[in-house]
């Protein structure tokens, strides 16, 4: 482990690219368990742990992108000695946009390529009521319909209460973000959804492409929110195929 926020990765030293990974609301590293196998020898798969989950449960979340862009950035930044990409999925896929911007501002220079997954572009509105504003009995129905939450757990109320606040505190951070300043991508983006997802849709997606001057990938598989959950092969070679052709323009630092 490479601190506290990174399992599982930046230690693989003949790796060409670095992969960073972010998770749903609530989730951490278990979202990306297995991908190391599935993926080139050559990628780095580096899950990001947020305060408030997993080994870091005890700590407080963050409930703003504001407070979290700063200290993600200083935890990472020691990382990029060579090409470097984001994945996010749903609140992640926010959070990789900032870091995105964030590391492009930098001396450092952004990532080759920025995959965001299950969520809205950044510009768009929700388009249903806000998760963090529910209460905690509708809430939980909230999070059984996505699917993202084992039912050993669903079926625990009271250590899914346990979980609550952390979920709340991530939902407020995703629904209430708007874009923070800084600059326009200029890096590759390749989003992905699943064509059974309550939470975006193809057209929700494809205003991805609206937040980069780079090009832009769309895939759509078959699956519900958590379409990526297993891992699933096909969305791993379509991840490979998109980081083949970034590294080969982007030389080792």
């Amino acid at each position: 482990m490479a601190g506290d926020w990174i399992v599982g990765g930046a230690d693989r030293a003949d790796a060409n690219v670095r992969l960073f990974c972010f998770a749903h609301a609530g989730g951490g590293s278990a979202l990306f368990r297995g991908w190391d196998k599935l993926l080139s020898s050559e990628v780095d798969v580096c899950p990001v742990v947020l305060p408030g989950r997993e080994s870091r449960i005890r700590e407080m979340p963050f409930n703003r992108m504001e407070q979290l862009v700063g200290p993600l950035y200083e935890a990472l930044r020691e990382h990029v000695d060579r090409p470097f990409a984001f994945f996010g999925h749903s609140m992640g896929a926010a959070v990789a946009w900032e870091m995105a911007r964030k590391f492009s501002a930098g001396p450092s220079g952004g990532p080759i390529i920025l995959f965001v997954s299950g969520r809205r572009a950044p510009h768009l509105p929700t388009r249903r009521r806000l998760f963090s504003d529910l209460p905690d009995e509708q809430l939980m129905a909230e999070l059984g319909k996505l699917n993202g939450t084992p039912t050993e757990v669903m079926g625990q109320r009271n250590l899914l209460r346990l979980f609550l606040p952390g979920l709340r505190a991530d939902f407020e951070l995703n629904e209430r973000h708007t874009p923070l300043p800084g600059p326009e991508l200029s890096c590759p983006v390749s989003a992905l959804c699943g064509d059974a997802d309550p939470e975006v849709d193809p057209d929700e997606i494809a205003a991805w492409r609206n937040a980069t001057t780079g090009g832009f990938t769309q895939r759509v598989f078959g699956g519900d929110h958590f379409y990526l959950k297993g891992p699933r092969p096909e969305v791993l070679q379509a991840v490979q195929e998109d980081l083949d052709r970034v590294v080969l323009t982007h030389p080792a630092r």
